[in-house]
This record gives C-alpha cells, structure tokens and sequence, in this order.
C-alpha cells in the first residue's frame, strides 16, 4: 500500500518534501562529476537540459523528480515539507553554471567548463550527502536582506489579525503543509507564547504586505504594533 501523503507532489507546489531536493541534487551532482572527471564539458548539458526542463515545465517533467516520487516516496513514505522556493533558486542557479560552463567548452574554454562542472558537483554532492544547500542559504539571506531593506516588519497591523486592542502578540507566518511550521508552532506554545498564525496560502495578500518570502517567519509584535523581534526566519 503506497503511504499518505499530505502534500500532492504535482499539485502543493508551494511546499516539497524535503528528500526530493536532495534526491535531485545527488542526480546532477553526480553527472557533473562524471563531467569533470572525464574531461567532456559536453556532458554538463544533460544536468543543464534537465534543471531548465523541470523549472519551466514542472515537476511532472523532472526525470530524477519523478523517479523520486512515483518510485522512491511510495517505499520509504513522505519526509517533512519544507518551503519549496529555496531548493528552486539553487536549481536556477545550478542551471546558470552549468550552461555557463556548456558555453565556455564550446568556447574553447575546456578548463573553465570542467571548473564550473566541478564547483556544481561539488555543491550538488555535498546538499545531497549532508543537506546543506549553498543555494538555499543565499536564497533566504536575499529574502531577509530585502524585507529589513524595505522596511516590512517594522510594524504589523494587529488589528488585522484579530488580536484586542491593546495586546502585543506573537506573530508567525505558516503555511498548512510545512513541517517547521508546524514545529516551530508547538514550540513556541510550549514556551508559553503561542502565537497569531497567519495562513500565507489563505492570506497571500498579508505575504505580500510584509515581504514574506519564506516560511516559517515569526516576529514578537508589542501593543503598538513595533516589530520587538525577529524569533525565527
């Protein structure tokens, strides 16, 4: 019997299950491997072709996306959902390398193109066998320098979301399928500091307001409404 899943793979694509990236990464890291080992820069087009199909088409077109999901997931069951945004920048940027360094082979530039296959295998590898992701980090450290450069959690508007006047809160910034979401939530209650959950699937538009671009995102919130801290995101 396949196991549950809570999020359809080809469908939730806000959030994916947090193998998958990984699944994906040892696929490229290691066609990119075999790339620099061997000298033929020409092999950094199939990783290149793979990431450029699957980010403009979808995950249905994924090669190592749908032998994750229709083979692997079913046997080993779903692992927790993260935040689907960060793994899609890597790839995008993954993608820039690799065709970079197609281009510099075919430019006569064999040695820049293994370097640029090699500095890809390398990260690729390494997300793969340890989940850290460069890509993801520079992702959300752009998406925290933009919201403290536009200002969007100075304040928040409490009213809006349903808090008496005259309280502060803890606010945090979900998303129904993301395990640390849900994680950090009972956290927090367990901390006695409950927070104000806000929906960014039902409330898009209060995403949009404050420059959320990643959860989970938790901020304390005075009477005020003055942002005092950044708790998590």
């Amino acid at each position: 019997m396949t196991p549950h899943r809570t999020a359809d793979p080809y469908l939730d694509l806000a959030v994916i299950d947090s193998r998958a990236p990984r699944f994906n990464q040892a696929v490229i890291g290691l066609l990119a491997l075999l790339a620099a080992v061997t000298g033929r820069w020409e092999l950094l087009a199939l990783p290149a072709f793979q990431l450029t199909v699957g980010l403009l088409l979808g995950r249905r077109w994924c090669l190592p996306c749908l032998l994750y999901f229709e083979v692997v997931q079913p046997r080993i069951g779903e692992g927790a959902l993260e935040d689907s945004r960060p793994p899609r920048f890597a790839n995008q940027l993954g993608m820039a390398v690799l065709w970079s360094g197609t281009v510099a082979g075919a430019l006569g530039l064999p040695r820049l193109a293994i370097a640029l296959g090699g500095l890809v295998a390398a990260l690729a590898l390494l997300a793969a066998s340890t989940g850290f992701c460069a890509g993801c980090v520079l992702y959300k450290l752009g998406a925290r320098l933009r919201g403290l450069r536009t200002h969007h959690l100075e304040t928040v508007d409490l009213a809006e979301l349903g808090v008496p006047v005259g309280q502060g809160a803890i606010v945090q910034f979900t998303h129904p399928l993301c395990a640390d979401c849900h994680a950090l939530a009972r956290r927090l209650a367990a901390e006695r500091r409950a927070p104000v959950l806000v929906d960014v699937s039902r409330r898009p538009e209060l995403a949009r307001k404050y420059g959320v671009a990643v959860v989970p995102l938790a901020v304390e919130v005075g009477a005020d409404g003055a942002v005092r801290a950044r708790l998590q995101g």
